[in-house]
C-alpha cells in the first residue's frame, strides 16, 4: 500500500456545508476552525487505509515454544462505515506458534493499524485474525474484540453499556474444542498483576 493523501480541502469545503445544512453558522467563532481541525481528525483516525498491516509482521523470531502465546485488552478505536462514528474496545489474540513467534508490541500494532479505518467490527476481528494465520504460519489463531459502538449509545436504539463481541477462530482452534475452551477462558479470566 502506499501512502493515501487526504484532501484536506474537500473536507473542509464539507463540513462547513454540513454545518450550515443542520443550522449552525459555520463563521462563529466555535465552528470557524472546526471544518479544519475535522479534516485532520480523520487523516488522524483513518490513517490504517494508508499503511500495510503484514509490515508489523516481517520480522519473525525462530523459537521453538510450542504454547499459547496470548495479548490480552489491547485497546483500539475505530470508525464504523455505516454512522462514521467512532466504536472502541479491546482486543484479545491469541496464536499458537509453528516454529516462528512475533514480538507482542507487533500483535498490537496489527490491531491498530485495521482497526485506524472504516470499519464493521465483524471485518476487523477476521482481518487480523487472517493476517496472523498468514504471516505467522500459526498453527492456530484466536481473536476476540469486545467495543462499544456509538452508533448504538447514542443515537438509534441508545443503549448506553452494550457491548458488541466478535471472534474469529483458525487453524487448530476450528478443531480442538479443548484448545478454543482454554483460549477463550484466558480470555475472560482477569489477570492481576
Amino acid at each position: 500500500m502506499g501512502e493515501i493523501q487526504v484532501d484536506h480541502a474537500r473536507i473542509e469545503k464539507a463540513v462547513h456545508e454540513l454545518l450550515a445544512a443542520v443550522g449552525e453558522d459555520p463563521g462563529r467563532e466555535g465552528l470557524r476552525d472546526t471544518p479544519s481541525r475535522i479534516a485532520r481528525m480523520y487523516e488522524e483516525v483513518l490513517s490504517g487505509r494508508a499503511e500495510d498491516p503484514a509490515k508489523h509482521l516481517e520480522v519473525t523470531f525462530d523459537e521453538s515454544h510450542t504454547e499459547l502465546v496470548i495479548l490480552k485488552e489491547i485497546p483500539f478505536y475505530s470508525m464504523c462505515e455505516h454512522h462514521m462514528l467512532p466504536f472502541m474496545g479491546m482486543a484479545h489474540v491469541a496464536y499458537l506458534p509453528n516454529g516462528h513467534i512475533v514480538g507482542l508490541s507487533k500483535l498490537a500494532r496489527v490491531v491498530e493499524s485495521f482497526a485506524r479505518r472504516l470499519q464493521v467490527q465483524e471485518r476487523l476481528t477476521s482481518q487480523i485474525a487472517d493476517l496472523l494465520m498468514e504471516k505467522l504460519d500459526a498453527k492456530g489463531v484466536a481473536v476476540l474484540l469486545e467495543a462499544t459502538h456509538t452508533c448504538m449509545t447514542m443515537r438509534g436504539v441508545r443503549k448506553p453499556g452494550s457491548v458488541m463481541v466478535t471472534s474469529a477462530i483458525r487453524g487448530i482452534f476450528t478443531k480442538d474444542h479443548a484448545a478454543r475452551d482454554e483460549v477463550f477462558t484466558h480470555f475472560y479470566h482477569k489477570h492481576e498483576l
